[in-house]
């Protein structure tokens, strides 16, 4: 059986196939500004390229922009009444407090607050007003919204009155989509909050996106089932993305890390992921994306679901050259997409960073004859630049002073010097389809993040151990075979500033996609 792995970026879609540890092909499509054809494109030309009977696919894994896009443009997003139980606590900082004001809008502001709540340790805060909570559900129905976000203060430790409160509005709302902010976020109020918030104003752009690819896939005549790379790197069944479609943000730079891991066989390095118009800088630790630990920003709206320790910078293949050889500057701005046609190697009229690699030998594309004009100091001041560029965003992934080696990924990697200061830069094989290779070894996942209270006979160790059974059962029950799961990430923190010794448990857990490790045994 084989694994097909496609990425949609913004500028390529990217497809590989894979025959247990073995790439078979891997093809670059033009992303289409419906996306789906350009799945569909995608999809034929790297089964033609590799020459598989498509009836033995036996799944087929995506990574999407369309849901982070949908946030950044400010499109396709549906008004969600976000309603907190919390009173009397945080009255003064209302749902969307810090949203950008245009975002804000288009979700309507919908904000409620209601008695409810607990403490850290799961005792009550306020008893839940229900009264209250269908008022509200008049009031939405009144509006014709279709989403709401339900969020408890500490619904991490007790998540009793989130149930209470989706169980009332679907009783008196049945058409209405309820959000557990207990599902998406991790512990802090406001940031958990607006993860709900943003998670309910994309499920009606969830079930069309999901459907689009099914029906890509029946086009195609693939009747594998399909998955979702999710921003931790990995995958989601399709039900799962139309209830958590927020959960595939920065899935683009999470994929490629995971194929530089998998391309080089690294499990600690720097990944730069150099596309048409961005650079994507991130850690691997374990082999997977280093996990950031702070609240992210999205669109401008903070949130604190998992998401990895990237960052980008305005550095591609596409990125323009401007100015003399004394007063350069490369990028932000970028034709992207467009490389092949405006780019100077090309025939184009515009200087490029891809006119650059061209003209000092690292790249062998178009016709270099055609950049006979450019200026030899120009062309060395430009190189560089651009290593410059690259050296400041590897230091500041670096959290030691160790050594570890930088793995180059992504169409536009051939901008990068063979070493970085002191650090070697490595370039795998298929690295230009990386992205697409890491959705198509995506594993499943479990994840548990909770306070426990160190007393009454709680030891740290029971419950680091009854953590770490929540996660296993979260990855089986996700599809996970049992025997494959391992433990890539486990931590307990100490908070000095709660009573009761209380602590905080992370642990998260990985293994094979059960149907498909046991597809791979039968064909061995």
């Amino acid at each position: 059986m084989y694994r097909v792995g496609i990425d949609v970026g913004g500028t390529n879609t990217d497809a590989v196939v894979l025959q247990g540890k073995t790439v078979l092909a891997g093809i670059k499509a033009s992303t289409t500004e419906d996306v789906t054809s350009g799945v569909f494109d995608a999809l034929e030309q790297v089964i033609a390229a590799s020459g598989i009977d498509r009836a033995r696919i036996g799944a087929v894994m995506i990574g999407t922009t369309h849901f982070t896009n949908a946030v950044i443009e400010r499109r396709h997003l549906d008004p969600v009444a976000a309603i907190r139980l919390g009173l009397p606590a945080g009255a003064g900082l209302p749902p969307m407090v810090d949203w950008p004001e245009d975002i804000r809008a288009i979700v309507g502001n919908h904000g409620y607050q209601v008695k409810g709540g607990y403490e850290f340790d799961g005792r009550i805060l306020s008893p839940l007003d229900e009264d209250e909570i269908r008022r509200i559900a008049a009031e939405i129905r009144a509006k014709g919204i279709r989403a709401a976000a339900v969020t408890c203060i500490f619904s991490g430790v007790n998540d009793a009155m989130e149930l209470r409160t989706r169980e009332i509005l679907q009783e008196e709302c049945p058409e209405l989509s309820v959000v557990l902010s207990r599902d998406i976020g991790r512990h802090g109020l406001l940031a958990r909050e607006s993860a709900a918030i943003m998670n309910a104003s994309l499920l009606r752009l969830a079930d069309k996106t999901v459907q689009a690819f099914g029906h890509a896939l029946q086009q195609a005549g693939v009747t594998a089932p399909f998955y979702i790379t999710q921003n931790d790197g990995t995958l989601m069944a399709a039900d799962t993305v139309r209830a958590f479609p927020v959960l595939t943000f920065a899935s683009g730079p999470t994929n490629s890390m995971r194929g530089a891991a998998f391309l080089t066989g690294l499990a600690e390095a720097i990944v730069v992921d150099v596309g048409g118009t961005t650079s994507d800088v991130g850690a691997l630790s374990h082999g997977f994306p280093r996990q950031a630990s702070t609240s992210v920003d999205i669109g401008g709206v903070r949130t604190n679901f998992r998401m990895p320790d990237v960052f980008s910078i305005g550095l591609g293949g596409g990125s323009l050259v401007q100015g003399s050889p004394e007063a350069l500057t490369i990028g932000p701005q970028s034709v992207g997409y467009r490389v092949r046609q405006e780019a100077l190697v090309f025939g184009g009229q515009t200087l490029t960073t891809t006119d650059i690699a061209v003209a000092t030998g690292k790249a062998e594309i178009g016709d270099k004859a055609l950049l006979a004009g450019l200026s030899p100091e120009l062309v060395s001041a430009a190189a560089a630049k651009i290593e410059q560029m690259f050296e400041a965003c590897v230091e500041r992934a670096r959290i030691s002073a160790e050594p570890v080696p930088v793995i180059a990924v992504g169409g536009g990697s051939v901008l990068m010097p063979d070493r970085i200061g002191d650090l070697q830069v490595i370039r795998p094989e298929n690295f230009a389809v990386a992205n697409a290779v890491g959705a198509a070894i995506a594993q499943v996942s479990g994840e548990t993040d909770r306070i426990f209270s160190l007393t009454d006979g709680v030891t740290r160790d029971s419950a680091l151990a009854e953590a770490e059974a929540e996660a296993r059962a979260q990855a089986i029950a996700a599809g996970a075979l049992e025997e494959t799961l391992e433990v890539i990430e486990r931590e307990d923190m100490p908070l000095a500033y709660l009573p009761g010794n209380a602590t905080r448990i992370h642990v998260k857990v990985v293994g094979e996609m059960g149907a498909l490790a046991e597809m791979e045994v039968q064909n061995a």
